[in-house]
């Protein structure tokens, strides 16, 4: 293993291997975050039927919180059944009958990492990616001595992507 002789073998030598391990994490936090962007499409999503019962005499809104439809509308009713856009509920019985489009279960897990929550599993690895991401913001300005032109020219970059980042924030 490489020595640590100060702070700036310590940041090269941790940020290398650190790197490394995370290469994995940062892969999947890539392709989950891509699917993230288009997440209001149908893009790789495939459609899947429902058939659930659930508590009677719903209200539209408490109906689209048990069957997790985001923005359930009722477009008609017909005595007990209630139709919606992606199918129908039965209020007298508590059937319903829908369709929605998920993603494959393997990507819906990788997406499900963007969305963690304290309360769930995989928050520790969320918090320790987090960090680990902010240990590589800061241990990359020790890459490079900062008398070089190398390291001049990435503090521009660096000032330059902060910057756009704030801008696209408030855009």
């Amino acid at each position: 293993m490489d020595k640590i002789k100060d702070t700036r073998s310590f940041m090269r030598i941790t940020h290398r291997y650190l790197g490394y391990f995370l290469a994995g994490i940062m892969a999947v936090y890539a392709v989950s975050g891509v699917l993230l962007i288009y997440r209001d499409t149908d893009f790789l999503k495939k459609e899947k039927k429902y058939d659930k019962i659930v508590d009677k005499k719903l209200s539209e809104k408490e109906l689209g919180k048990e069957l997790k439809i985001k923005g359930l509308e009722v477009e008609k009713t017909e005595g007990n059944m209630l139709h919606f856009k992606q199918g129908v509920y039965n209020s007298a019985t508590g059937e319903a009958k829908y369709t929605k489009k998920e993603l494959p279960f393997v990507l819906d897990k990788m997406t499900k990492l963007h969305k963690s929550q304290s309360k769930e599993p995989l928050s520790p690895l969320n918090a320790f990616f987090g960090v680990s991401l902010f240990f590589f913001v800061i241990s990359s300005f020790w890459m490079f001595n900062p008398k070089t032109k190398a390291f001049k020219r990435g503090m521009i970059f660096t000032i330059a992507g902060l910057v756009i980042s704030i801008i696209l924030l408030f855009i």
